[in-house]
């Protein structure tokens, strides 16, 4: 039996697993996909917020040459990380269900080059991220074809009459990106400018853009229907109908807590929060813990890699029965 497996192989989860491993304990990684595979679906030339050394994990050095790194720069650390601490992971395998059983739990999982398997642990981290379930608008015609959630990069939209729905750094990017390479762009939002903790570099590119009538804005409006070659919103104006050939939602992502929901943890319907100790990570379940977003919520602009890289220390501690360290405030906290 392990001491501890670790559900998810993203920066946080590989982080719990480096923990556990400095503090002696035997330490599994399972993912559904590849190691980091929310990092994969970030476009394709995104460039973090952090500074490289701030996504670092276990002291490993993150070196590159650019202040701020860039996906692939990401990509090859994390594939490096996982080498140089030989951290077991299993990619490809889908967990299913967490049992609990007298000493710890069973957990389920199918693979899919070794189909079912069963894995047994005295303690478990569900680290899964939230790439996997968009905010969906809830609006007609949100499944058409031309109508995507992901963005990857703006040569997608050369020549395209495209709308970008979302007011967050995501979607101010994605304008940008798909103007950039030829793409007639409007960007729609409900509120009256853009969420706060824009990246600096990021909203007066923007603003200058749409001053010179380069990128259009829709504030103040919500899309109400989408059709194959138009969206139509409600906006201080009335109902406006937007030619589209292409839409990018860019509505942000809520962590997936069905697992941690069907092992009997409690999740608040307003907040999405897993009920758990915030000192320890430790769920109402004794013996299962949440680790990276999953801790956020709804609220994912509350944990990012440059914070949650800390909570497998924060796990082992409480597992170990010692003292749990403080959590380090985030660069944007520092800065204000």
């Amino acid at each position: 039996m392990l001491d501890l497996l670790i559900i998810g192989a993203g920066p946080c989860g590989l982080a719990a697993a480096i923990s556990a491993q400095k503090a002696g304990l035997s330490a599994l990684v399972i993912d559904g996909g590849v190691v980091c595979s929310t990092i994969t679906h970030y476009p394709t030339y995104m460039r973090f917020f952090s500074t490289a050394e701030k996504l670092a994990l276990g002291g490993l050095p993150f070196v590159v040459a650019a202040e701020k790194p860039a996906r692939r720069d990401a990509l090859a650390y994390y594939r490096a990380v996982v080498m140089h601490f030989d951290i077991p992971v299993r990619q490809y395998e889908h967990v299913n269900v967490i049992e609990h059983v007298a000493d710890g739990f069973r957990v389920r999982s199918s693979s899919r080059n070794h189909g079912e398997r069963v894995t047994e642990a005295k303690h478990v981290v569900v680290a899964t991220g939230y790439f996997g379930s968009p905010n969906y608008l809830r609006v007609p015609g949100e499944d058409l074809p031309h109508v995507t959630h992901v963005y990857r990069e703006g040569h997608e939209g050369f020549d395209q009459t495209v709308i970008v729905v979302g007011g967050g750094n995501s979607a101010a990017e994605a304008a940008l990106d798909l103007w950039r390479s030829g793409a007639r762009v409007t960007l729609v939002h409900f509120g009256p400018t853009f969420d706060k903790k824009i990246k600096p570099w990021v909203l007066p590119d923007f603003l200058n853009r749409e001053k010179e009538g380069s990128i259009a804005a829709k504030w103040d409006s919500r899309v109400t229907r989408i059709e194959r070659d138009a969206v139509y919103i409600a906006s201080p104006n009335g109902e406006e109908r937007l030619d589209a050939d292409q839409v990018y939602v860019m509505t942000g992502f809520a962590p997936n807590t069905d697992l941690l929901a069907s092992a009997g943890v409690p999740i608040d319907g307003v907040t999405g929060i897993p009920r758990h100790d915030p000192d320890t990570l430790e769920t109402s379940v004794p013996g299962l813990f949440i680790a990276g977003v999953v801790v956020a919520g709804f609220d994912a602009n509350k944990v990012f890699i440059e914070n949650g890289r800390y909570h497998g220390d924060k796990i082992v501690a409480c597992i170990l029965g010692a003292s749990v360290p403080p959590e380090p405030k985030l660069s944007a906290e520092l800065d204000t």
